[in-house]
């Protein structure tokens, strides 16, 4: 009776999620769950800039974090540079513009996972000067 009562306390407990399921001797690693590019995964989509408009769209991430990536004002330009980099749970993105009269612009850019933006400087290379500015997902 009692080893019966036990189990179904702890099946009830792994149920809920209180206390981890594993497989019989084998323990989890900690941080050992996804690899670190599933985290990038979270910049993929459109993001809007809200006080202009401004759009850029990332499509994909490659293994060493070079990004698919297009900035749209609203027309079509390309990046000359699309990088992110994950340290430790900080999501990084870098954007260089040089078509289109923005003359070697960036944006450097953080995550933010509980407000899903991206925040961070604008430095408009013509005029030289810096803005903070955030993104929200569209």
């Amino acid at each position: 009776m009692r080893n019966g009562m036990l189990a179904a306390i702890l099946g009830a407990a792994i149920l809920s999620g209180a206390v981890p399921a594993c497989a019989q001797g084998v323990k989890p690693v900690p941080g050992d769950s996804a690899p670190a590019s599933a985290g990038l995964d979270a910049l993929k989509g459109n993001w809007v800039r809200p006080d202009g408009g401004y759009t850029i769209a990332i499509k994909g991430i490659g293994p060493d974090g070079q990004l698919e990536a297009m900035y749209f004002n609203p027309n079509p330009l390309p990046f000359s540079r699309a990088q992110a980099a994950q340290e430790g749970a900080v999501l990084r993105v870098s954007l260089e513009l040089r078509a289109g009269g923005y003359g070697g612009s960036t944006y450097e850019l953080t995550y933010d996972p509980a407000s899903d933006r991206l925040k961070g400087i604008y430095y408009q290379a013509v005029a030289k000067q810096r803005y903070e500015i955030y993104f929200v997902r569209k």
